[in-house]
């Protein structure tokens, strides 16, 4: 089963060097298991008191927004594939308390923070995986036509003067598209690069994006794991590695 990639959570990337043999602190274990009893239990109703909204889905599904929303879209979320991993996990093997990032099951199944309260799942059911599909086709058809050819939406998040969009054309090739502020993606980009690549910074998913045209360097650098007052996203153009342009983002968008 896939998994979502959730890029302003983009959890389900990060390669911890922590081992699954290693022992849950005996303080978070009654928050997980009650977690696991809630997900045993069936009671849609009460887990729904256990999340921490939005709860995010894989762009372009909508985040499930409040607790009616979870209700209603349960199945979508907890297959019976998940459902049962959780039913029949190990508090001392398949779930490790990561810092002050939270409490993973398995390698990112799933997170709960430290008070139990569910805060993202990169689990992915059919169901949302057909669903994703029909969303991205659906959005080709609203973008300029010069930008409907890509594989999958990465990222689209705003600054103060620019809009940007990168989108993974299949085999490590990333685009990088860019509007005003003011324009929509419908209108054709002011700037439109190829050949980009994705560069990790560190181990907690932090990463980059960089696309050359001529002398410039423009990296769109992504904040998965940072300090509470870091933008999630921060767009720096260079000239023969001279700094012209930093910008962080305003709103992250997908």
């Amino acid at each position: 089963m896939k998994k979502i990639a959730l890029m302003v959570l983009l959890i389900s990337t990060i390669n911890f060097a922590y081992s699954q043999d290693q022992t849950l602190d005996k303080k978070y274990r009654p928050v997980v298991a009650a977690f696991i009893n809630a997900i045993k239990s069936g009671n849609i109703e009460k887990l729904s008191s256990k999340i921490s909204y939005p709860l995010k889905r894989a762009y372009p599904i909508p985040a499930i927004k409040n607790k009616q929303e979870f209700v209603k879209r349960y199945k979508e979320v907890f297959d019976d594939n998940l459902t049962k991993k959780i039913i029949n996990s190990k508090l001392d093997t398949d779930w490790d308390a990561v810092g002050w990032r939270g409490i993973m099951f398995l390698n990112g199944e799933l997170w709960l923070d430290t008070n139990g309260k569910l805060i993202a799942v990169n689990h992915q059911s059919r169901l949302e995986a057909k669903e994703q599909a029909r969303l991205i086709n659906a959005e080709k058809t609203s973008l300029h036509p010069s930008l409907s050819n890509f594989i999958q939406p990465v990222l689209v998040f705003e600054t103060a003067q620019y809009r940007i969009r990168i989108d993974d054309l299949g085999n490590n090739n990333y685009r990088y598209a860019a509007w005003p502020i003011k324009s929509k993606m419908s209108d054709k980009p002011k700037l439109v690069l190829n050949n980009g690549k994705w560069t990790p910074d560190g181990s907690g998913g932090n990463h980059n994006y960089q696309f050359k045209s001529g002398d410039y360097l423009y990296t769109c650098f992504i904040t998965v794991m940072g300090e509470k007052d870091s933008p999630p996203a921060l767009l720096v153009i260079s000239k023969a590695g001279t700094e012209v342009l930093s910008q962080p983002a305003k709103k992250i968008i997908l």
